[in-house]
């Protein structure tokens, strides 16, 4: 396995930060949520104009691009139109980036649509993205994540949308923590249509003054109350080769650790449970 954080860990960090930061920590890759002010980094100079530099700075440090998170949605038919004008974008970074791996959101107005109608709105969708020049050379890779943390509907679309592009981004703290899944439940139904990791932790306590309206607050990696170590320890034994993603929300959830501290914590847990 190889290990990456996501820039939602460091809000306020330049490209040189991160990349100091995550060479001296042990980290092999950046997954790119957002860059300072912006959040959507296909509009910004240094993954555009600017790119083969940031190119050279990532790799002089010994970093890929693990993935780009986009915003895209693709069951939402509002959407639709900014789905494919940033797809067109985020294909051209991740070309230059030489990057393979695309989060894209499932979403959906599930109170006007059926299940199966919001699958049949993200497969149009995704038949007109992998119809960009270039899409096809991507993984398009739908997160566990709002309507779709159940790995039950995420076996629905993958056999709808029956594509070697697509594929599933498993978040584990959201089919454990969302859904109620074990790891081993999740990993049974996705099968071999996975293909990226995101990981975190949290613990259980409404009465706690960071809970979240689901009762749940995040903590630093084993201190917690989610089987990610299980979850890990699974992955290891189908040998998946592929990227784990330390997804520290610090953008989202400024009360939480810094980043100085959150992504150490994450490298120095992975060596404590043997990894």
């Amino acid at each position: 396995m190889k290990y990456s954080f996501t820039t939602l860990s460091t809000p306020a960090w330049n490209l040189t930060k991160i990349c100091q930061f995550a060479e001296k920590s042990g980290y092999q890759g950046i997954d790119f949520r957002g860059y300072l002010d912006y959040l959507d980094i296909t509009t910004h100079p240094l993954f555009t104009t600017q790119a083969q530099n940031t190119y050279q700075q990532l790799t002089d440090a010994g970093l890929e691009v693990s993935g780009i998170s986009s915003s895209i949605t693709i069951c939402d038919q509002r959407l639709r139109e900014n789905n494919i004008e940033e797809a067109k974008r985020t294909i051209e970074v991740a070309k230059s980036f030489h990057c393979k791996n695309i989060r894209i959101f499932g979403g959906g107005d599930s109170d006007c649509f059926s299940r199966s109608e919001l699958i049949n709105i993200g497969r149009d969708c995704f038949e007109d993205i992998v119809s960009l020049d270039g899409a096809n050379d991507l993984y398009w890779l739908l997160e566990t994540h709002d309507q779709w943390t159940k790995t039950s509907d995420c076996q629905k679309i993958i056999k709808n949308i029956h594509h070697p592009s697509f594929g599933i981004l498993w978040d584990i703290g959201h089919t454990t923590r969302v859904s109620q899944e074990k790891p081993t439940q999740s990993l049974k139904r996705l099968g071999d249509n996975f293909k990226y990791i995101h990981i975190k932790d949290a613990i259980y306590n409404p009465n706690h003054p960071l809970a979240m309206d689901d009762g749940w607050y995040y903590v630093l990696p084993g201190e917690g109350l989610l089987p990610i170590s299980s979850a890990l320890k699974l992955l290891n034994d189908i040998d998946y080769s592929g990227w784990v993603v330390f997804e520290h929300e610090k953008r989202w959830h400024p009360e939480l650790a810094e980043p100085d501290e959150a992504l150490p914590a994450f490298i120095n847990w992975l060596k404590n449970i043997g990894f």
